[in-house]
């Protein structure tokens, strides 16, 4: 079985910058790290490679730079990995970014389960997963929760607007996975520093068979009309003090906000 797990590089920081030009998010000097979501993705495949057989390859879409995210990926069990880095991506919104990276994948080779987290944490869309898969012609189970293999097909469970539910699906396919679907095994950091020097495939824009007029800031009809910041809500207060103290404060609080009277 030949699994392909996309992650991607975020910023590591709970607020991200915007150019107030471009409205694209300002990188340049941030730290990152891999998108939470994508690590439980990259766990599952490392679960059912344990019943299937076969390679973990890992992608990114990014910078050279983010060669160093693909060397975490193989301190946690990955096989192969790749960055897809290229001037010509930047810019790009999730409909140019799913095109890019399914082109990237064709490029590679062929695979039997494609992985994704469900979400991003800058972005936050849920959308390159589906269009991904969609420029695979391959179907496709989102929200993600947990998935077993049997008798040659995926039992998965996975969230839906009234719960949960289970589909049994068969390969070629696409999983996202939700944030939290598993526990993730963070590599230490020896196993980390044992695969610093560990090679990457760097693709270039050259390498792909790829229609130009559809990646980068050209390829995305994403118009960001304005941006702004989220409702800020009070924060809640920290009594001191002995348990009567606390409990005399908790009153006071409530008597203050009006939720009960004297």
């Amino acid at each position: 079985m030949k699994y392909l797990v996309c992650i991607k590089q975020v910023p590591k920081i709970t607020k991200v910058k915007l150019d107030p030009i471009t409205h694209n998010l300002i990188r340049e000097g941030t730290a990152t790290t891999i998108n939470p979501a994508d690590l439980n993705a990259l766990t599952f495949a490392l679960k059912l490679r344990e019943k299937t057989g076969g390679e973990i390859t890992v992608m990114t879409m990014g910078p050279d730079s983010a060669a160093e995210s693909i060397r975490k990926c193989y301190a946690m069990g990955a096989d192969k990995g790749y960055v897809v880095s290229s001037r010509a991506f930047a810019g790009a919104d999730t409909l140019a970014t799913s095109y890019t990276l399914a082109q990237g994948a064709k490029s590679i080779g062929n695979f039997d389960i494609v992985f994704t987290g469900n979400q991003t944490i800058d972005g936050d869309t849920g959308q390159v997963g589906p269009e991904l898969a969609e420029n695979l012609s391959i179907n496709q189970v989102t929200y993600v929760e947990d998935i077993e293999f049997e008798n040659g097909s995926f039992k998965v469970k996975r969230q839906n607007s009234e719960g949960e539910e289970i589909v049994e699906v068969k390969a070629p396919i696409l999983f996202s996975v939700v944030r939290n679907a598993n526990i993730v095994k963070i590599p230490t950091k020896s196993e980390i520093e044992a695969e610093s020097e560990s090679f990457v495939n760097i693709i270039g824009v050259e390498d792909l068979d790829i229609d130009e007029n559809r990646i980068g800031i050209k390829g995305s009809p994403t118009v960001v009309d304005s941006i702004f910041d989220g409702e800020k809500f009070e924060v809640g207060a920290r009594i001191e003090g002995d348990s009567k103290k606390q409990a005399d404060g908790i009153v006071d609080i409530l008597l203050e906000k009006g939720f009960i009277g004297r």
